[in-house]
């Protein structure tokens, strides 16, 4: 799916563009950071391989890159594999394909071309890229949000261009990267995302190939999670995936567990599969989960129009992710935004619950169960190594994740009360204080998505159907073989029959078996051997039972 939702929810996985999700409200940008040109929005580290990211009202991340000799900003999107830009791109050279990517906001349309590119202190000489020159369909001025285009950092085998033009001409531009500087341990890259509005928060966005951000070197000292392969007829949707932890994934505002059940065939028992996505604004939760952070808020609100819950924005919630052992707090200020604007059916100003219900077509075929956007990522330094997953490179290890904890959840609610409720310490308010469980609200489900989430069941184990109608078939068939098979047996007894000739009785054998004449009903008759014993004296000349003497 190559999708993006521009103002607000970002859709970039790979594969299935029709079901992308758009959300019908949009980020408020300040003017400190509305229009502010690239170059100065994300400006270069001072290590080579080492880029600075521009944040745009926590909704878009992006950085430079240099095409045919120009600086371009482009958005950093960890859930799609295609690089695209818009307007003119000097020193380009045509390769006769044209290829359109549909997303939320209209249509990217253009010609593939290659030009000279670098990035994080790599060069390609021909790295293929898609021309986008009208953006006449999207919904809104991408470059007034600060870049003109978009950088897929995901597996290869996920790249439109690669699979138009084949060869190693096609691969995207980490792949590009990886194959020309081959190594072993070093396929890797990294990505931290800032917080704006956060007055505790002095972590700048950063983003790098092959190397660490000084200071959070940690990061290899993580557990490595391995990358969840898609169990499905390709790998074409394979994306950054991994387990939760069993049982304790999710941590819920009550300290307790959430209790979900995966949808993905292979997930072992109690664990669910995460998608890393820096291409989503919000992150995309099963509902029953979206529903377990927010629904016992007081005077939380569902709305239909915006598919998300409204809250206080006093309400401090808190939410923990847990993988490989390590526990990964969310900040209060992205478990609730009040970026959006939003206010409740009264009229009174309040704060989105950023995890939204997904739509179960974004997990058609069952291959992951939610996706964690820029309001998780901000509170994870994350290294990904790419693995086998580089076409035509040398590392034959296999992929995994690493994530270092960068919130502090003593100094995260500190903040939360500077920037929600004046510096008063409300948290223990009766009016913040949570519902029982018994009152929990619950969104309802549309019959569309019923009719989706059914689909989708029956699609997720489609290998299972599968191997189930091929056994019917093969039962039917063997039924039909059988059949004609004693049809023509049958046919041949009777034939038989008729022309008085029966097959022997297989029953039966041996010197006693019954005789079988059609003309007599008699059966084995036992004759002497000999008539009597006078015969016998007259043919050996004594009698054979007189005594000697």
């Amino acid at each position: 799916m190559h999708s993006i939702l521009l103002r607000g929810l970002v859709c970039s996985l790979c594969s299935l563009p029709v079901f992308a999700l758009k959300i019908p409200f949009s980020a408020h940008t300040s003017p400190q950071t509305r229009g502010l040109p690239p170059a100065r929005a994300a400006r270069q580290s001072s290590s080579s391989h080492v880029l600075s990211v521009g944040n745009t009202q926590n909704s878009f991340y992006y950085t430079n890159i240099t095409l045919g000799g120009q600086t371009i900003s482009v958005m950093l999107d960890t859930g799609s594999s295609d690089l695209w830009v818009t307007g003119s791109v000097l020193n380009a050279q045509d390769t006769g394909k044209s290829l359109t990517l549909s997303y939320a906001v209209g249509n990217a349309a253009g010609d593939v071309y290659t030009a000279p590119f670098s990035m994080a202190g790599y060069s390609v000489e021909d790295q293929a890229f898609l021309l986008v020159t009208n953006t006449s369909t999207f919904s809104t001025n991408i470059h007034s949000e600060g870049y003109d285009g978009l950088i897929g950092l995901g597996p290869n085998s996920g790249s439109a261009i690669y699979k138009k033009l084949g060869g190693d001409t096609g691969n995207n531009a980490i792949n590009r990267i990886f194959e020309q500087n081959p190594s072993s341990t070093d396929d890797y890259i990294t990505l931290m995302l800032s917080r704006l509005n956060d007055p505790g928060s002095n972590i700048t966005g950063q983003f790098t190939i092959s190397e660490l951000v000084p200071g959070y070197e940690n990061v290899t000292s993580m557990p490595q999670l391995a990358v969840e392969m898609v169990y499905e007829v390709t790998d074409q949707d394979q994306h950054w995936q991994a387990l939760t932890d069993k049982n304790v994934g999710v941590i819920g505002p009550d300290g307790q567990p959430i209790s979900v059940s995966s949808i993905v065939p292979k997930a072992p028992s109690g664990q669910l599969v995460a998608v890393l996505d820096s291409g989503f604004t919000l992150p995309q939760v099963p509902r029953s989960m979206s529903d377990a952070i927010y629904g016992r808020v007081q005077g939380a609100e569902w709305s239909t129009s915006q598919q998300s819950w409204l809250v206080p924005c006093g309400q401090l919630i808190n939410l923990t992710f847990t993988f490989g052992g390590i526990s990964y707090p969310v900040h209060p200020l992205d478990v609730t935004s009040s970026d959006f604007g939003v206010t409740f059916s009264n009229g009174n100003p309040a704060c989105l619950g950023t995890f939204q219900p997904i739509s179960s077509a974004f997990s058609l075929l069952g291959e992951y169960d939610m996706i964690l956007g820029m309001a998780f990522l901000r509170n994870v330094y994350t290294l990904i190594n790419y693995g086998n997953l580089v076409e035509g490179g040398s590392n034959s290890n296999k992929p995994y994740i690493q994530m270092l904890p960068l919130t502090n959840q003593v100094t995260a609610i500190n903040d939360f009360i500077q920037t929600r409720t004046n510096g008063q310490n409300l948290i223990d308010s009766p009016q913040y204080t949570l519902l029982p469980s018994s009152q929990e609200q619950h969104s309802p489900e549309t019959a569309e998505e019923k009719k989706q989430q059914y689909e989708e069941e029956v699609l997720s184990r489609w290998p299972y159907i599968l191997v189930g109608c091929l056994a019917f078939v093969f039962m039917l068939i063997g039924c039909c073989v059988w059949r004609c098979c004693k049809r023509r047996r049958m046919r041949k007894l009777a034939e038989r029959q008729k022309q008085g000739t029966s097959p022997p009785d297989a029953n039966r054998s041996g010197p006693y078996s019954q005789l079988h004449d059609s003309q007599s009903t008699a059966t084995l008759v036992m004759q002497p051997m000999r008539a009597s014993t006078l015969e016998f004296k007259e043919e050996y000349g004594k009698d054979a039972f007189s005594r000697s003497p």
